[in-house]
């Protein structure tokens, strides 16, 4: 009598309710989690005006399965839209946001696992002045707690904030490779 039902409602099969999947669930309580957490950042980085939400009810209702996908509110006009409606800054921006909501998740719960290197790879020329600066200061928030954050760039504003460098050059002629150096 109980097994039955018990058992659609694990595999999100329960008539009249979402279909969600106990797997799901579970991931949809440590994406909560991650989004708690990269939205303090993505707050610092956009001046406030947006946070990442898990959307509720699918866009597509035909498909079936709701709770891992992202919205964005703006606290600017009170609008949510999908995240993909960002601007390319403004995606970069949330992408490490969640990355770095992630890391913080995955420290918080993994029982004295510590995350100590991170490394970023380009995303900062989408990015207009004001933008680069709140996203260089969100990153040296993290090497002020003994972490290592690694950035891969050709923006040069980027760059001369930069004090320990590792630049990589090629060496011009065919098969030669590259060459790198401490700067």
């Amino acid at each position: 009598r109980w097994l039955n039902p018990l058992s659609k409602t694990a595999n999100g099969n329960l008539s009249g309710q979402e279909k969600i999947s106990f797997e799901t669930y579970v991931q949809m309580s440590y994406f909560d989690r991650i989004l708690r957490r990269a939205n303090i950042r993505l707050q610092k980085m956009t001046g406030g005006q947006y946070d990442l939400i898990r959307r509720v009810d699918p866009l597509n209702q035909q498909r079936g399965q709701v709770g891992l996908d992202i919205d964005v509110l703006d606290h600017y006009n009170g609008t949510t839209r999908p995240v993909n409606s960002l601007s390319g800054g403004e995606q970069f921006k949330a992408s490490l946001a969640l990355a770095l909501g992630l890391a913080d998740e995955i420290q918080a719960s993994a029982g004295g696992v510590r995350l100590d290197t991170m490394f970023v790879d380009e995303g900062f020329g989408s990015l207009d002045g004001e933008s680069l600066q709140l996203a260089i200061a969100t990153l040296q928030d993290l090497t002020e707690g003994n972490r290592l954050v690694g950035i891969i760039s050709h923006v040069d504003e980027l760059k001369n904030r930069i004090d320990k460098q590792i630049v990589v050059e090629k060496i011009k002629g065919a098969g030669m490779g590259s060459h790198a150096r401490l700067v």
